[in-house]
């Protein structure tokens, strides 16, 4: 089956919105029947992929296309349940590789929602008009504040240790500690206590912000609301931007956008993406553009072909990165948008950062190759800067009867800082951690073309070759690589990719993540006796109880 992560209003089925004036409410009320796969029904507002995917799309369309909203109330449609998390007969039939994968894009689904609270003066405040359970909690955790239904039976929860023999997969224990400060002890009692904490108790222990009767429950709400509305810096009167439909076209082994295309090799376990530079200069007023804007379509065409072939294409394990294009028309709009203060500059520049953190933690091979004819500079520069490697010929083909001008690479102030990391550092500053003499002389020589010997030089390739040897050596890296046991690379990268300080994101994408994937393939949870292949049958997971 082949999943697909474009969707609009029109086409919900779990989610509902309804703007007024500053202040959205985003309603969940799951259709059972409207699992993404068949074989399981989505009861008490639990979620599948496809619940998910039509929030991430929610989340996107209140950021760009409605700059009015400046809080967002996120809420059940159910009664007396709010969401009771990650559908479980979803994940007990599911692939160890369709388990991660749902869990990473839900993470990165949520870390947008504190994004936009965070950049976009979007304050998501959860409304818990019932029991949140479960990735229902963490759901929640991912707002800025939680107001709890206090009706004496609707609680918060993190049943996954107690019950299904695995943890909170999206942030749910980080959150707890990280960002609401609850107590270690108290983290580690809520977190083994199937039932969860209800009310008062809730409160006290930094769970929720209030417990609130049922009978002032919905003036509380919007009391929170409309303070936040009222602290936010987005514009009143601004004209939000549609994200019109995605121009995609599949034929055969390649996939096209405008300025992105990929080339897909199976038998050689390798997907060759090329994202090209813009036809024509900035345009004055970059709204009235809208989806057409060059950042913005290059942008929402290269997150979708990430999570396309994260996906769907499981065995193409090495990605080569290419840009195409003019790189002084490139620096233009870097130029452009790194200075423009304007709420849809900001959204364009935080979605083009959240697209390059996505890019981050997908569990493929990334190779930038910097050939003449390409344009890594200014902001398509950091996909260079993503890379685990960078090859880069020196000089041009001999062989080759054109007029190619020799590669180079261009650096500006947008790359020290303007899409930083999930460890907040921006690519360059993660690439010399611990290299400040190094790092000084690269932003020395920002707004440069940099030639190969340069940039070897300054440290920004990894290998620089003449033409004679470039193509060769970029084979054998390539099948040398798809030789190597998938699993270990993607652990040797993730390791590598987020060098210096650990963030509550490098947490959860790190650390709770790698946990999870081991606990998931142990048959304590996993196996035909383990708690999530018994979950509804009355019988407990049969554990071993060596410690590993």
């Amino acid at each position: 089956m082949t999943v697909t992560f474009v969707t609009s209003p029109d086409r919900y089925r779990h989610w509902s919105l309804q703007v007024d004036g500053p202040v959205a409410t985003v309603t969940l009320r799951v259709d059972e029947q409207g699992g993404l796969v068949p074989g399981y029904e989505l009861k008490l507002n639990s979620y599948d992929l496809g619940v998910d995917i039509e929030l991430y799309d929610l989340v996107q369309r209140l950021r760009f296309e409605h700059p009015e909203v400046k809080a967002v109330v996120l809420t059940g449609g159910l009664d007396r349940m709010f969401c009771a998390g990650a559908n479980i007969r979803m994940l007990a039939r599911s692939s160890h590789a369709w388990k991660v994968n749902f869990c990473k894009f839900t993470n990165e689904t949520r870390n947008g929602i504190e994004d936009a609270t965070e950049h976009s003066g979007q304050t998501w405040i959860a409304a818990l008009n019932g029991t949140a359970a479960g990735g229902g909690y963490e759901l929640a955790l991912a707002c800025d504040q939680i107001v709890l239904v206090d009706d004496g039976s609707s609680a918060v929860s993190l049943p996954e240790v107690p019950l299904l023999g695995v943890l909170p997969g999206t942030g749910g224990l980080t959150r707890l500690v990280d960002k609401r400060h609850v107590r270690k002890d108290r983290a580690d009692l809520f977190a083994t206590r199937a039932e969860g904490l209800r009310g008062s108790t809730a409160a006290a222990w930094g769970l929720v912000d209030a417990a609130v009767p049922r009978h002032s429950f919905a003036r509380e709400v919007a009391r929170r609301a409309e303070e936040a509305a009222a602290t936010s810096p987005r514009p009143s009167g601004a004209r939000g931007v549609r994200l019109t439909p995605l121009a995609r076209k599949d034929e055969g082994d390649t996939i096209t956008y405008p300025y992105v295309s990929a080339r897909l090799d199976r038998s050689g376990r390798k997907v060759e993406i090329t994202v090209a530079g813009p036809h024509d200069a900035p345009p004055a007023d970059p709204a009235a553009q809208g989806a057409d804007y060059w950042p913005l379509a290059m942008t929402r065409a290269l997150d979708d072909l990430i999570l396309h072939l994260r996906t769907n294409e499981p065995g193409l394990g090495i990605w080569l990165l290419r840009t195409a294009g003019d790189a002084g028309r490139v620096l233009a709009y870097d130029a452009q948008l790194h200075a423009a203060d304007d709420w849809f500059a900001a959204e364009v520049r935080h979605y083009y950062k959240r697209t390059l953190k996505r890019l981050d933690v997908t569990s493929r091979s990334l190779i930038a190759v910097i050939e003449p004819g390409t344009a890594f500079a200014g902001l398509l520069a950091e996909l260079a800067l993503a890379a685990d490697r960078q090859y880069m010929l020196e000089g041009v083909y001999e062989d080759r009867d054109d007029d190619a001008t020799p590669a180079a690479v261009v650096l500006t102030a947008a790359n020290d800082g303007d899409h930083p990391m999930g460890n907040g550092l921006s690519r360059l500053r993660s690439r010399f951690w611990g290299h400040d003499a190094e790092l000084a002389a690269v932003l020395a020589r920002l707004g440069e073309p940099l030639d190969a010997a340069a940039a070897s030089e300054l440290g920004l390739v990894t290998m620089a070759l003449d033409d004679l040897d470039f193509e060769e050596e970029l084979r054998i890296a390539v099948e040398e690589r798809a030789s190597l046991s998938p699993d270990a690379l993607t652990g040797m990268e993730a390791n590598h990719r987020f060098a210096g300080p650990e963030t509550l994101e490098t947490k959860i994408f790190g650390r709770l993540t790698a946990w999870q994937n081991w606990i998931f393939n142990r048959p304590n949870a996993s196996g035909p006796d383990g708690a999530l292949r018994r979950y509804g049958t009355g019988r407990k997971g049969d554990y071993d109880p060596e410690r590993v």
